[in-house]
């Protein structure tokens, strides 16, 4: 097998140009190099820089059964570290136990979901490196009182610092998607708990952004009950709050529910 298909239904862009694929790898040298993960190799463009490397205890999941043969092919030192699976429904820590980094060209169809498992995960995945679609990573790295700022940005920015390394076009892809994309490396921050009830704090949070146009006094009238929303922070919209407004908040709605 010399070629793998690219798959609409799996949402493949092939990245073909090694240079941005060493640019990619190089983000790596910032954090603990240890055990890395390649989530979605593909055809190996960034399997090649990595595989190796003998300082590496290198992993790679891939979904596509065609690209997973072609991988076995093409790098047998890696055996029983390729896993034919879907990340987003295994079991990571059945695999890898110890504290990893993640590193991929991520389908732009299901990116949202992989950070929502790296979320699940925080406790061992120390540090992120992909590429993503540009307008996703602008969201992810938004600040609040930003039109972009939303979901994604408030749950990630509660574990993780974000950086935008850099913008990539759409031709170096096969084939190449009609957006631009953007390399981002997310670094696990020292925060433990949140001091809050975390399960509340992402309702709340979900709730506020589902209706981002409406002041937190209305869009979480569901989960206020009789709660006095005299507190000055009912009267904001959700991209009006920090990560730590938002624990503020739970805090607050915690309490006058007890």
């Amino acid at each position: 097998m010399s070629y793998v298909r690219p798959k609409k239904s799996l949402g493949q862009h092939f990245l073909k140009d090694q240079n941005i694929a060493r640019k990619i790898v190089a983000a790596l040298e910032k954090c603990p190099r240890k055990t890395v993960l390649e989530i979605g190799p593909g055809t190996g463009v960034l399997t090649s820089l990595l595989v190796n490397d003998p300082e590496l205890d290198f992993y790679a999941v891939e979904v596509d059964p065609e690209a997973y043969e072609y991988l076995k092919v093409e790098f047998p030192k890696l055996n029983e570290k390729l896993l034919l699976a879907n990340f987003l429904k295994i079991d990571i820590q059945e695999y890898i136990k110890s504290p990893f980094t993640i590193i991929g060209n991520f389908p732009y169809n299901i990116s949202s979901q992989i950070f929502f498992r790296v979320l699940e995960n925080r406790d061992l995945v120390l540090d992120v490196v992909c590429m993503i679609q540009k307008e996703v990573a602008d969201r992810i790295k938004a600040s609040h009182g930003n039109k972009t700022y939303g979901i994604l940005s408030v749950f990630l920015q509660a574990f993780y610092d974000i950086y935008y390394l850099f913008t990539v076009g759409p031709m170096v892809f096969d084939p190449p998607p009609k957006v631009n994309s953007a390399v981002i490396h997310l670094k696990r921050n020292a925060r433990k708990s949140l001091g809050c009830d975390e399960i509340l704090f992402f309702k709340v949070v979900k709730l506020g952004f589902n209706q981002r146009r409406k002041t937190l006094r209305n869009s979480l009238k569901s989960i206020l009950a009789d709660i006095p929303v005299d507190n000055e922070i009912f009267g904001k919209r959700p991209e009006q709050l920090s990560v730590e407004d938002f624990i503020y908040l739970t805090n607050v709605i915690d309490q006058k529910n007890k």
